[in-house]
C-alpha cells in the first residue's frame, strides 16, 4: 500500500501482486487461455463461482469491476475492489440504477475494460444461470450519451478444473464455489483445508456492440460463448 501511495510502483502492479498473493496463500493457480483484447471500450463479460474469481481475473489483466454492492464491506477483497476502481452496484434500489449504468458508461468511455458477472450472483462453479440483459445496459448508455461508437463486448469464462492435481467432478467444483450464507472468512478457510487447486481463465473472440444493436442477442451470444468455454474447460481441463 505505501508504494501505491508513494508511486514508487504503478498501481496495476501492487495490484497484481495483491491478487496474486492471495491465490498463492489459498494454493489456487491460475492458466490463461486466449488474451484481453485491446481494443476500447471494452465491457468483459464473464461467468461468476466465487469472490476468488476477482482475483484470478485482477492477478492476469488489467481490468475493472462492476460489483454487487455488499463486496465493498468484505474483508480485504473490499479494500482491493475499491483500490480497483470497482463500480459497485445496488441492484435493489431500482432509482439508482440509471446513475450507476451512466458511471459505467462513462468509465467505459475513458478506457476502462470493465467487468462484468451477468449471472447477478454466484454459481455452483458447474451449471451457468441465465445472463441478465439488463446488466447491460451500461453499453447501451454509453453509446447513448456518445462517449462511444460501438462497445467491444468479449466472453470470458472461469473453470475450476482441478484439485490437488486430480480433474474436479461436480462435487468438488462446488467447494471452489461461493453461495449461500457462508461467510468469506468461513470460505477461505474451506479453501485452504482442501489444498492447491486449478482454474481456467479463458478469454473469447468480442463481439461490437453498436447503435442498433439488440441488448437481448448479445446477452444471448455472450451467454452461449461462455457456457461453450466453460464446457470445455471442465471437460478437458489442462
Amino acid at each position: 500500500m505505501i508504494s501505491m501511495k508513494t508511486g514508487l510502483w504503478p498501481e496495476t502492479v501492487i495490484l497484481k501482486i495483491w491478487h496474486r498473493c492471495i491465490l498463492i496463500a489459498l494454493g489456487i493457480r491460475v492458466t490463461m487461455k486466449g488474451r484481453l483484447y485491446d481494443q476500447r471500450p471494452l465491457l468483459v463479460v464473464s461467468n461468476h463461482i466465487s469472490w476468488t474469481d476477482i482475483c484470478v481475473l485482477g492477478s492476469k489483466v488489467n481490468v475493472t469491476f462492476i460489483a454487487k454492492a455488499e463486496l465493498s464491506k468484505w474483508p480485504m477483497v473490499g479494500g482491493l475492489s475499491r483500490l480497483q476502481r470497482t463500480v459497485f452496484i445496488e441492484r435493489e434500489r431500482k432509482r439508482k440504477s440509471g446513475q450507476q449504468a451512466s458511471e459505467i458508461a462513462q468509465r467505459l468511455g475513458q478506457g476502462d475494460a470493465m467487468v462484468l458477472f451477468a449471472e447477478g450472483t454466484t454459481s455452483d462453479g458447474t451449471v451457468i444461470l441465465p445472463f441478465k440483459s439488463t446488466l447491460f445496459g451500461a453499453a447501451t448508455m454509453a453509446l447513448a450519451e456518445g462517449t462511444a461508437e460501438r462497445v467491444f463486448i468479449q466472453p470470458v469464462s472461469i473453470a475450476y478444473t482441478r484439485l490437488q492435481g486430480i480433474a474436479m467432478g461436480r462435487r468438488q467444483r462446488a467447494v471452489a464455489s461461493w453461495v449461500g450464507d457462508t461467510d468469506l472468512a468461513t470460505h477461505a478457510f474451506e479453501l485452504l483445508a482442501q489444498g492447491g487447486m486449478d482454474v481456467e481463465l479463458t478469454f473469447g473472440e468480442p463481439i461490437e456492440f453498436a447503435a442498433g444493436s439488440s441488448r437481448k442477442e448479445a446477452t444471448r451470444i455472450i451467454e452461449a460463448r461462455v457456457r461453450e468455454m466453460a464446457a470445455v474447460s471442465l471437460r478437458n481441463p489442462i
